[in-house]
């Protein structure tokens, strides 16, 4: 029987890195050995980055409804726990979103996290 040499699928794995490495500068595009470290690193960063933002946009939300809660007299930990005592069910995802488009419905509920805080 003929012996089967490797050289095929090595290929396949190099194209399938250095496809993932377009675009990347000088020899990280070229050079498996290079692209494969700058590839790896490249991922971890990604999945890194994906956690990343779903902090980022928590802060912004928090950022967003603290500058209306002063707005409308009261601090954001205050207008936290009033809503919660009042039994108001809203994230601040939502919070947000209604401080910047809806300034009458968020003082109406930063009215009723006053009356409970």
């Amino acid at each position: 029987m003929a012996r089967i040499k490797g050289g095929l699928n090595a290929r396949k794995k190099h194209n399938r890195i250095l496809k993932l490495a377009k675009g990347y500068r000088g020899a990280r595009s070229k050079q498996y050995r290079v692209a494969k470290q700058s590839v790896m690193r490249a991922l971890a960063s990604q999945f890194a980055g994906r956690k990343q933002r779903k902090r980022d946009f928590r802060a912004l939300w928090i950022a967003r409804i603290n500058a209306a809660a002063r707005a409308n007299g009261i601090s954001y930990s205050k207008l936290m726990f009033g809503l919660k005592e009042a039994g108001v069910d809203i994230n601040r995802k939502m919070l947000s979103e209604l401080a910047v488009n809806d300034a009458e419905g968020f003082k109406t509920l930063a009215e009723l996290a006053k009356s409970k805080a």
